[in-house]
């Protein structure tokens, strides 16, 4: 793509012609740019009408007159040269704004010091547009298989191609700033507006047509019964969608825990939309599952088969056996694993190791807990998932919260707007365990979040968080881009004035947390660009979301990401 020498020396011509003009010849050619302006002045008076001649025919008039006209044309030469004038008049009087044209300033063409400068501030242009064609190179060939790592490059590279374009801005607009003046190119605001950062930011394509899927269809006498115990409710429901793939590949109907075992699922999302998307039944609720085995007194759990062996055999306790006993759930045999695997250390597993340590023809089997498993992570973290079914994906929010998080951002936030998943509650020690460690000092993050907001020219972000006021208070005094402060919104106490969460009121709803908690997380999924937390479920379940919905953006990052804190406490 690079051109050689011979090249730059062209466009150094075409681009600035006549800037080598001796210093001794100016006055001469500026007194005879006069006599010119005094001529056409002349000829309009006398009614000769606008002289069709354009601007580069004053270098040929000047010519002219600086050979004392020794030259005579021919009769018929003259004819041409008049045709010609005539067609070039007729054009440039169709196609061309005629009051702007002949509106020329004769006086610009006057040669002074600035033209150097012209001079040396363009051939500068032309070696940093090269630089920047290299770039907008590199970043066009770029080919990663990993869509994560892919899509951070690609931002890097583009802000590396914004860099170099507004240098390149400045570097031609300066010979045009005097004292406290200045003259701004594109348009009156230079930052990155409109499309720029619609197309920086720009929604990630997930390769549908790509998907490797697997069919549901189970046996309607052939149950599993999900064990999800391992964190809170965004850890139960990667666990859930992890149970799915396993019931699909075992042939067997997914059934849904109790609200008295584990949390109340159908608060927060939709079970029966599931079967819907699959177009039969692949899921029951527990209450259905009892109705459906009332010819015996008590439910019972065939077999109980644990993925993970060690720390302790399928993540359940003693307190959690009793509970199922509690709701009349009989469990035969003991518990048992069919492989050795550490939840500290889990081993890939792929789907055909699945299908033969977990294959039974026991009516009703239970599998706990999955959350940690590594199974087939291609087919899992694919856009809506490892099953082949009709809708976006599987687990999404219920219908009251989606319709409420639609009406929360068209009441504060608009279609365009931030959100930001920042914990805080106990993740200090967390992230400190870790390393790097991914608890940064707020004005560290100030400036992280604030880089992001200016990317994605976004007028107010959405505050998911547990931190304190203190905290969010500082931050908000420092999310400032180019002088303003981008307001921090969170979601205000009940106030009756107030409409947009009606529904959760209507239904009884409005005081579950874990109700709150999906709010919190279809208002972040549906917004133009998201900063979440590195190593918070919280944050995998938005991203997830976002994937499924189509609404993930080129700017999607962890907070700080790449970064390490600019300070860290010491152990305890």
């Amino acid at each position: 793509m690079d051109r050689n020498s011979s090249d730059e020396d062209e466009d150094h011509r075409n681009l600035i012609p006549q800037n080598d003009i001796r210093d001794n010849n100016l006055r001469r050619r500026e007194d005879e740019l006069q006599s010119v302006t005094t001529a056409m002045a002349t000829n309009r008076a006398n009614g000769g009408g606008r002289s069709p001649r354009s601007a580069f025919q004053i270098e040929e008039t000047l010519s002219r007159s600086g050979n004392h006209r020794k030259i005579s044309l021919g009769k018929r030469y003259v004819i041409a040269a008049v045709s010609l004038t005539l067609l070039l008049g007729v054009f440039f009087f169709l196609f061309t704004d005629t009051r702007s044209f002949f509106s020329v300033d004769l006086s610009s063409f006057k040669l002074d010091p600035l033209s150097v400068q012209v001079k040396e501030s363009e051939l500068h242009a032309l070696y940093l547009l090269k630089q920047q064609q290299l770039t907008l190179v590199s970043l066009l060939n770029q080919n990663s298989s990993n869509a994560i790592e892919s899509s951070s490059l690609v931002i890097d590279n583009v802000k590396a191609a914004i860099s170099l374009s507004r240098e390149i801005e400045e570097v031609l607009l300066a010979p045009h700033r005097t004292g406290n003046s200045s003259v701004s190119g594109l348009g009156s605001d230079t930052s990155i507006t409109g499309s720029s950062s619609s197309y920086i930011c720009k929604k990630v394509d997930q390769n549908l047509s790509e998907r490797k899927t697997v069919e549901w269809k189970p046996r309607s006498d052939k149950f599993l019964f999900a064990i999800c115990l391992s964190g809170q409710m965004s850890n139960h429901l990667i666990c859930l969608e992890k149970h799915m793939f396993f019931a699909a590949l075992l042939d067997r109907v997914l059934v849904i825990p109790s609200p008295k075992f584990d949390y109340q699922y159908d608060r927060v999302i939709d079970i029966d939309r599931i079967n819907t998307c699959l177009g039969r039944n692949v899921v029951v609720s527990f209450d259905q599952f009892k109705e459906m085995d009332k010819k015996k007194k008590n439910a019972r759990i065939d077999r109980f088969i644990c993925y993970f062996s060690s720390p302790q055999p399928c993540y359940v306790d003693e307190e959690h056996v009793n509970k199922l006993k509690g709701l009349g759930v009989s469990i035969g045999g003991k518990l048992e694993s069919p492989w050795s695997e550490d939840i500290k250390k889990p081993s890939k597993r792929s789907s055909g190791e699945v299908v033969e340590k977990f294959k039974s023809e026991d009516g009703v089997i239970a599998i706990g807990d999955v959350f940690y498993a590594d199974i087939e992570k291609d087919w899992v973290m694919q856009p809506g998932g490892p099953i082949n079914h009709k809708c976006k994906t599987l687990i999404e929010p219920s219908r009251l919260i989606l319709l409420t998080a639609q009406r929360f951002i068209q009441t504060f936030l608009g279609k365009n707007f931030i959100a930001l998943h920042l914990r805080r509650h106990g993740f200090l020690k967390f992230c400190n365990a870790k390393s790097p460690s991914c608890f940064y000092p707020i004005p560290q993050a100030a400036d992280c979040i604030s880089r992001i907001v200016e990317r994605a020219n976004a007028p107010v972000i959405y505050l998911s968080t547990d931190a304190a006021e203190s905290e969010t208070g500082l931050l908000q005094s420092l999310v400032v881009v180019d002088g303003k402060v981008i307001p921090l919104v969170k979601r205000p106490p009940r106030n009756s004035a107030e409409k947009w969460d009606s529904l959760l009121y209507r239904h009884g709803i409005e005081d579950d947390s874990q109700v709150d908690a999906m709010l919190d997380k279809t208002i972040c999924a549906m917004s133009s660009v998201f900063i979440g937390a590195s190593g918070s479920t919280f944050t995998e379940d938005i991203l997830r979301l976002r994937k499924d919905w189509g609404t993930s953006s080129m700017c999607d990052e962890y907070l700080c990401r790449g970064e390490e804190p600019n300070f860290i406490a010491e152990d305890e």
